[in-house]
């Protein structure tokens, strides 16, 4: 049992970067924007978090600083994108390059470090409980925040002005466009939140579930986030129930030899990723489906002619 509980509680803590990277890409998305950035911003977060956390000693400073630095990424995207009209499936592989490179040579002064690591959000009484306490009431405060972060978001994508105003300019920006509405200011901001969960997510990474920095420790997690927002048919619910998913297979193979599955620790390795590819194939079985839910001005550049 106890097993069981602690192997729960990892996919919870292996899900909860990709949710936060997959809900922020999903309402960059849902603006029409495709951001293949989310690796490069998450990376950028998890060595400005870390370093941060590091100087100060600090977490919270850490993790804003990577949230700034997550933002001020996707700024250098949106910008390219939406200002330059630079195409965005090459800006997006851009950023991440650069993401990945700038890491790797800045944070070679913190490889082999580590910093203390953040306590978790006990409840009274309610933490203590035998299984449930510690599967439900005893995480760190991020794994309630992306859980509050889903709901949120579907309540403004839903049910507020705004929100429908940024899911019509991802539907269709000419008309929205035509009815007064700024198509470059929604696609900004829905840029800039997408770039602040993607730096959460990564100092999520070396703050909170490692508490070290290790180069290109994103190790792919960015495209899985994108994989997911596809795999959720842009609903962030649909987002939470796949990051569990897919934390449940990296946590499977992390545990594999523990669990006498006998199976090569290198395809292990691989489960995270052919999952993500299957799921992909399988979406794409399915075209119909894939077009009615896909926003209709997904990447796709916008120029206000008037």
């Amino acid at each position: 049992m106890e097993l069981a509980v602690n192997i729960a509680v990892g996919i919870i803590v292996a899900a909860t970067p990709l949710l936060l990277a997959a809900i922020g890409e999903l309402v960059t998305e849902r603006a029409g924007v495709l951001n293949l950035g989310v690796e490069g911003m998450m990376i950028i977060g998890a060595l400005v978090g870390f370093a941060v956390t590091f100087s100060s000693g600090n977490p919270w400073i850490g993790i804003v600083a990577a949230i700034a630095a997550g933002i001020a990424l996707s700024m250098v995207f949106a910008v390219l994108t939406q200002s330059l009209l630079a195409n965005q499936i090459a800006s997006g592989l851009a950023l991440t390059i650069f993401g990945l490179g700038l890491t790797s040579l800045l944070g070679q002064s913190y490889t082999g470090k580590s910093i203390a690591p953040v306590p978790n959000f006990d409840l009274p009484l309610l933490s203590d409980l035998p299984v449930v306490g510690k599967l439900i009431f005893s995480h760190d405060p991020i794994v309630y925040f992306s859980v509050f972060l889903v709901i949120s978001t579907m309540w403004f994508l839903t049910k507020t002005r705004t929100g429908l105003i940024l899911r019509a300019v991802g539907e269709n920006h000419e008309a929205a466009h035509a009815i007064g509405q700024s198509v470059i200011g929604y696609r900004y901001a829905a840029i800039a939140f997408g770039g602040a969960c993607a730096g959460l997510a990564g100092a999520y990474l070396s703050v909170i579930q490692t508490q070290i920095w290790v180069e290109a420790m994103t190790a792919g997690r960015g495209w899985i986030a994108l994989a997911l927002v596809v795999f959720a048919a842009w609903q962030p619910y649909r987002a939470l129930l796949g990051a569990y998913l897919f934390g449940g297979i990296t946590i499977i193979q992390l545990h594999g030899q523990a669990l006498g599955l006998g199976v090569e620790p290198q395809l292990l390795a691989m489960l995270p990723y052919i999952a993500t590819i299957l799921v992909l194939v399988l979406i794409s079985q399915n075209r119909l489906r894939a077009n009615t839910s896909t926003p209709g001005s997904l990447g796709k550049t916008f120029y206000a002619s008037s």
